[in-house]
């Protein structure tokens, strides 16, 4: 006959030197001690996936608030368009040159003599969209360079026009053009 070989558990018993209500015992601290184990890795599976989640909805209000940017700069500059495409004065190509810089270089739009001293008297102002230069009353400037100061390139200080001028009796020289 094959005798199975007992537990330790079942060895102390059979000696006398533990009670069967001490295994008992025993056995249920063993399974509670196991328990916490299972469930300190669950706990630890749950705060990395909570972890996970609020990474996840910072990444997506980070995203969120780009989009709304983008979307801002769209808005103004489709209206920066429209202030320059309803407010803009034609350009004489066979008028004067006016000269300014742009990234510090010299440009030139062409107009007329009146638009020009308009220009230095601050009533008009060039602003830039795209590639182009185009000529807008000084109000209208006022308002793109509130929305990109950037695109207002020239816009004077407004200078009124003196009726009591001490040299209006004078006549300017045609050749005199600075």
């Amino acid at each position: 006959m094959s005798q199975r070989k007992l537990s330790l558990q079942e060895q102390l018993l059979k000696s006398g030197l533990t009670t069967d209500a001490k295994a008992k015992q025993i056995r249920s601290e063993k399974r509670k001690q196991q328990r916490q184990n299972n469930a300190g890795g669950e706990d630890e599976a749950r705060r990395l996936a909570q972890k996970t989640r609020e990474e996840q909805a910072a990444r997506d209000r980070e995203l969120s608030l780009l989009r709304k940017e983008q979307a801002e700069q769209k808005e103004i500059a489709a209206q920066i368009k429209q202030l320059i495409d309803l407010n803009r004065k034609d350009q004489d190509d066979d008028g004067i040159a006016y000269k300014f810089s742009d990234n510090n270089k010299v440009k030139s739009v062409y107009v007329s003599e009146v638009m020009r001293d308009q220009i230095s008297n601050g009533r008009l102002a060039i602003v830039k969209w795209g590639q182009q230069y185009e000529v807008v009353p000084a109000d209208v400037a006022l308002k793109i360079k509130a929305r990109n100061e950037s695109c207002v390139l020239v816009l004077n200080d407004h200078i009124e026009e003196k009726i009591d001028d001490a040299y209006a009796a004078y006549q300017v020289p045609d050749d005199l053009i600075w």
